[in-house]
């Protein structure tokens, strides 16, 4: 035998050796088993046990199906009043009968029916009343993050609303798919359709598509177009946040969006011929009418408060508006109306609305709030809900102007910034005050002009005299010192809201993102309360036999440091000693503020406060029936209407009067650190940015301008727009300290007071 032929023998005996089932392989089995949990975990017991899950799913639908009833009706049954009190316990509104009218299905236009299938539930004629595929879909958006559940078919839609109650709850959702499926089975679908468009919120208090074509277009059910159909299918969504009257520019696009899908969806369901498609247009809703009750301020109170119940509870409009309420507000009706007198005798009583084209576009809101509780005590919203539906004090659309600037020195202060030079930035830090002067350190071009081109120090002044006189020139530098990503942060902390149009940049400094006098509100509040944050409510309790309400802490944790805080407060008091804040100055109360204009004169702000008080004053430029912002100079016959002009008189006149008879303290301002007092240096730091501090001929505490602009500025200058980067080329020379103007300052005039 030769030696292949034996080592092929002798393998064969070895294999008929191996014991059978030892040894593993790759797939790590014994014998070609699988081992250890492995064998637990077959594919076939894996599909196993899914079949069964499913068929044991399936029984137990089946066996709910004849388990639950179809219910009664609950809708108007069930419906009670809001009721909404004041801090005394006085009642202002009782809020809660529906406003519905059922109209039946014939009464509607065809069209009008097929845009809210279209948006809602193209399958609505096809399917069995609920989509299977569409509540997967909602389901997986809710797992990745991209929004709630939703998948609701128009049937589960009215059975919710019908039958139901908005509970977002689990049991609540398995009543209504299996009540939906005994609904599409015991009715015709136009009588579900009708029932789902009689029982739908739309918004500005309309149950139901007839009261919502009066409300919005001011015609019946029967007489709506396509396009006013389509929109009102589209606003079904989210009434509060798409309706046009009051939606904000984020809003308004998210609306067409939908309004646009309606019109694409009928498209592409063989509804809309695609030529006539293309000359649809957005048909603008009526201006909304005021409540019956709710003349004045009470409107704009309720509007506030929905607004934070909804907020802290996650409730939609729907849900609220469902009744059974019963919610206090913090605000004191002494103060409140203070407020609205201090408005009519400085504000209304001299404007003519009639007469002149730019007093018809005034439009003025406050608030105001206790620092040491984040009580709104006092709030004003308007002329009336029946002549400016949205609150005043809640409009988002505004810049704030100078008012911003106290945060940038917050952040200065509270990251320890340095100047170019590396000096630290304190209350008697030297800057350069030269008019359009472009600011070093910035991958972005910026050379803010100063309020009417002015230029201020000589060219160096302190920050406490640039805080003074507001100026431009100095707060640009500042922020690009500080960093501006780190001056949003502090704002952030201080509960300023992160919006659309909040560019990082040097423009920032002047105030140029948007936001409400409740929110600036909120920012002064922390400063006065030492650091400690404070978010403003309206809420002193809200009572649901249904429903827990939960109030935010109103006072928080320290947002900013004492120290920080206290500096600036300082810092504050001497825009009210001696700058541009001196008309609200008063033996009767410490005050501490900030005027604010913004670009255009378009806005103007005083946000100001005492140790027991924060008030904010805002007027704003809004053209009647267009709502396009436009400049309030010329007001009451006038010339620039600045945060110095009508919103401090406003300020003054309703302080006194909230703390009359009040034993009114002093700031406790211990911490406040306002920085050495040294002359300035010879020489200029690497960057041309000047740096070193105040000369000692300046008082140490609040040390006032150099001098004084020679006409009553406004805020941003138009010449030079605020969030504009400079055209300036880069070889510009950068002013030093050694410089000197070609121009000599001219000197103020003693009746003269800067004002930004």
């Amino acid at each position: 035998m030769g030696r292949a032929e034996a080592r092929r023998a002798q393998q064969q005996r070895g294999a008929r050796r191996a014991p059978r089932g030892r040894g593993k392989d790759k797939g790590g089995k014994q014998g070609g088993k699988p081992a250890g949990i492995r064998r637990f975990f077959t594919w076939k017991r894996i599909f196993g046990a899914l079949f069964g899950a499913v068929l044991l799913g399936m029984a137990a639908l089946v066996g709910l199906y004849f388990y639950v009833d179809e219910p009664d009706p609950n809708a108007d049954a069930l419906t009670q009043n809001n009721v909404y009190k004041l801090a005394d316990g006085t009642v202002i509104a009782r809020v809660g009968a529906k406003n519905r009218q059922i109209v039946p299905i014939a009464k509607i236009p065809a069209e009008v029916q097929t845009a809210f299938i279209a948006i809602e539930n193209k399958s609505f004629y096809e399917d069995r009343g609920i989509d299977l595929k569409g509540i997967g879909r909602g389901l997986f958006n809710t797992v990745t993050g991209k929004g709630k559940a939703g998948g609701s078919t128009i049937t589960q839609q009215y059975v919710k609303n019908f039958y139901l109650t908005q509970d977002q709850t689990a049991t609540r959702k398995l009543k209504e798919l299996i009540i939906s499926l005994k609904v599409d089975q015991s009715k015709e679908k136009p009588e579900i359709l009708a029932g789902y468009l009689n029982t739908n919120f739309y918004g500005r208090n309309a149950y139901g598509i007839q009261a919502a074509a009066q409300a919005y277009y001011g015609v019946d059910a029967e007489k709506l177009t396509l396009e006013q159909g389509a929109y009102l299918a589209a606003v079904l969504q989210a009434p509060s946040q798409y309706d046009w009257a009051t939606a904000g520019p984020n809003g308004k696009r998210l609306v067409m969006i939908r309004f646009n899908a309606v019109l694409d969806n009928m498209v592409e369901m063989g509804k809309l011929d695609a030529a006539k498609r293309k000359d649809m247009k957005f048909q603008e809703p009526v201006k909304p009418k005021a409540l019956p009750g709710m003349e004045g301020q009470k409107g704009y109170l309720i509007q506030a408060a929905d607004e934070e119940l909804k907020r802290q509870t996650g409730m939609t409009e729907g849900q609220l508006k469902a009744g059974g309420w019963e919610i206090t507000l913090t605000v004191d009706p002494k103060k409140q109306a203070a407020l609205e007198k201090a408005v009519q005798d400085e504000l209304e009583s001299k404007l003519d609305r009639k007469g002149r084209a730019v007093d018809a576009a005034v439009q003025a809101g406050a608030s105001s709030v206790d620092p040491k509780t984040g009580a709104i005590v006092a709030m004003y919203g308007g002329t009336g809900q029946s002549e400016q539906w949205a609150s005043n004090a809640l409009r988002k659309d505004f810049q704030p102007g100078s008012t911003f600037k106290p945060v940038v020195l917050a952040s200065a202060l509270e990251n320890k910034a340095r100047t170019q030079d590396g000096k630290p930035i304190t209350p008697s830090t030297l800057y350069d005050g030269t008019s359009k002067r472009p600011v070093v350190g910035s991958d972005i071009p910026f050379n803010p002009q100063n309020q009417d081109d002015e230029d201020y120090g000589d060219p160096l002044l302190t920050v406490q005299s640039a805080t003074n006189s507001s100026v431009n020139s100095v707060y640009a530098q500042m922020i690009v010192d500080v960093k501006p990503r780190n001056v949003k942060k502090t704002a952030l902390q201080l509960g300023m809201q992160d919006r659309d149009a909040w560019p990082e940049d040097p423009a920032m400094s002047l105030g140029t993102m948007s936001a409400d006098t409740l929110e600036m509100a909120g920012v002064y509040a922390t400063l006065d309360n030492h650091g400690k944050k404070v978010t403003p409510s309206i809420i002193k309790s809200a009572k649901h036999a249904s429903r827990e309400f939960k109030p935010v802490r109103a006072v928080g944790d320290t947002a900013i440091s004492r120290k920080t805080a206290d500096t600036v407060t300082k810092v504050l008091t001497g825009v009210v000693q001696d700058g541009s804040g001196r008309a609200v100055k008063s033996s009767a109360y410490e005050a501490a503020g900030k005027t604010g204009t913004t670009e255009q004169n378009k806005a103007a702000w005083f946000t100001g406060f005492t140790p027991e008080l924060v008030t904010v004053v805002a007027m704003f430029g809004d053209e009647p029936g267009t709502h396009n912002q436009v400049s309030l100079t010329g007001t009451a016959g006038g010339g620039r209407a600045g945060g110095s002009s009508f919103p401090a008189a406003i300020w003054k006149e309703y302080t006194l009067a909230a703390l009359a008879g009040v034993e009114t303290g002093s700031f406790d301002l211990d911490e406040a650190d306002m920085g050495k007092v040294q002359s300035p240096t010879a020489s200029t730091t690497p960057s041309g940015t000047p740096s070193g501090s105040e000369s000692s001929k300046s008082p140490s505490g609040t040390p006032t301008p150099s001098k004084t602009p020679s006409k009553t500025p406004s805020g941003t200058p138009s010449g030079t727009p605020s969030g504009t980067p400079s055209k300036t080329p880069s070889k510009t020379p950068t002013p030093t300290a050694s410089s000197s103007k070609s121009n000599t300052p001219k000197p103020p005039r003693p009746d003269e007071e800067p004002e930004r």
